[in-house]
């Protein structure tokens, strides 16, 4: 996948603003000649660089530690990940429209609770109880920020606390816990496997597969990097910058709600303390994955990596043994910290060459 220069939209009269000039760079000269290497080595490192991060410390982790590099480990790492993979997929599609979602981690909780809940009378409501909530918070959410014009910022800090208050409200203040049947169908999709792989992580690929074909082979992926890239002349190109906006936030209320009702499926019960934090952590991921938070350029894959990557951290935190887990944001955060300034470095110096 490499949706991180999406093709020109045809029916466009203005040229859209590309991912160099997103990240603060002057587009590039259309001169019929290949860039120059500095800059091609530039946009490698901005795309794939943290796959060579990820691949660098899995190696070194596998000399290390032995229980590391083992089958059962690396499925277990994956299955953790998958739920936080899922939310970040929806929350790349916001970024990249310039936009931001603090909302994903209580709705991530409220739907792993109404899973739970809604168990009782079978899968199909298990299921949607929490897709049709979760789904209405985030078209509440794009209501705000694409037709109302309010700040993201504000918008989802809103829901998120009111997510969780009606989390609580359902659950007596977290004194009730629901259980899912054990054996239910429902059940099964957290915790049934084909050939040992979990269905959780079949799941996210899957949807990583449609998120990335959407951002690189329709038409609606293009208008993405162009509402991101700029809204105003998205607008002016004729883009349906409101309705593109409301779709990606009910989908990342969709998919954070899914991504609950997996993991209560897993859990076998409506967890109410989960949840807290998971904003920061796929907003992390999405940036580590080489999505620019001003918008208008970013990736799939890089996400998926960025996931990869802060599991693969959690995990080696554990295996350490002697280092607790507060360590994870540390490291997490150091990452933060040293793409943000390798996004800016590499930025400027594709501007220099």
């Amino acid at each position: 996948m490499n949706e991180t220069s999406p093709a020109p939209v045809a029916q466009a009269p203005a040229p859209r603003k590309t991912p160099a000039a997103a990240g603060g760079g002057a587009p590039r000269p259309v001169t019929g000649a290949p860039p120059p290497l500095g800059q091609r080595l530039a946009e490698l490192l901005q795309r794939q660089g943290v796959l060579a991060v990820l691949l660098t410390v899995v190696i070194v982790a596998s000399f290390i530690y032995p229980t590391f590099a083992t089958l059962d480990n690396a499925r277990g790492v994956t299955v953790q990940a998958s739920f936080l993979a899922v939310v970040a997929l929806g929350m790349t599609m916001v970024i990249i429209t310039g936009g931001i979602d603090l909302s994903v981690g209580s709705v991530f909780a409220l739907g792993g609770v109404l899973a739970a809940w809604a168990s009782q009378w079978g899968f199909l409501a298990a299921l949607l109880v929490p897709l049709v909530a979760c789904g209405a918070v985030g078209l509440l959410n794009g209501f705000l920020v694409a037709r109302a014009g309010m700040a993201p910022f504000i918008v989802t800090l809103a829901t998120l606390l009111g997510a969780r208050g009606i989390l609580l409200a359902i659950t007596d203040e977290g004194a009730t816990t629901y259980l899912i049947p054990k054996g239910s169908a429902f059940a099964e999709l957290g915790q049934g496997s084909v050939r040992g792989f979990g269905y959780p992580i079949l799941i996210a690929l899957v949807l990583f597969g449609v998120g990335g074909l959407l951002l690189q082979r329709t038409s609606f992926g293009q208008t993405l990097f162009a509402v991101g890239g700029s809204s105003d002349a998205a607008t002016l190109m004729g883009l349906p910058v409101a309705r593109t906006k409301m779709l990606v936030y009910t989908l990342s209320g969709l998919l954070a709600g899914l991504a609950g009702a997996l993991n209560a499926a897993r859990l076998s019960s409506g967890v109410t303390i989960v949840g807290v934090g998971m904003e920061l952590d796929a907003i992390s991921a999405v940036v580590i994955g080489g999505t620019l938070l001003i918008g208008g350029a970013g990736s799939i894959s890089g996400t998926l990596w960025g996931v990869l990557l802060l599991a693969v951290i959690q995990n080696l935190i554990n295996q350490i043994g002697s280092l607790n887990s507060s360590y994870q944001s540390v490291v997490s955060g150091g990452f933060l910290i040293v793409v943000v300034v390798a996004q800016r470095y590499l930025a400027r110096s594709r501007r220099t060459t």
